[in-house]
């Protein structure tokens, strides 16, 4: 199958969202598991304490007033987006708040800068140790 060559700034920012919670999910993975060896039951649980729309709201608040114009931009899309799906165990600001940072994730790892999603999450797991 042929790849297609899209601009990203092309995605919608749902398809950003849905691609971001993907990277997302993996840092918060690689993270806890580095911390120690443990049954993967205590590691989901671990997990979800990072993956969810009130953490993440968190994270996104804080990071509004770190990142690049372009950054924030992206955020902003992210949690504007019109989505048909309900938050569940949030309230729905947390909910596109949530989507807004799992954007910006998603659209620096298909711009390749996963040095700096490094540094964001980084900066995330200081937010949520605070």
């Amino acid at each position: 199958m042929e790849d297609k060559i899209v601009d990203i700034r092309q995605y919608s920012p749902l398809a950003l969202a849905y691609m971001g919670d993907c990277i997302f999910d993996l840092c918060v993975r690689e993270y806890i598991l580095k911390q120690a060896n443990m049954s993967a039951n205590k590691l989901h649980q671990k997990s979800k304490a990072l993956v969810n729309a009130t953490s993440q709201s968190k994270m996104y608040k804080s990071l509004l007033d770190m990142v690049s114009e372009e950054e924030k931009a992206i955020l902003k899309r992210g949690r504007n987006a019109n989505s048909n799906t309900k938050a569940k165990n949030s309230t729905m600001i947390d909910y596109k708040n949530a989507t807004g940072l799992e954007a910006l994730f998603g659209y620096l790892y298909l711009k390749g800068e996963q040095q700096r999603i490094s540094e964001l999450f980084k900066i995330c797991l200081e937010i949520m140790n605070n």
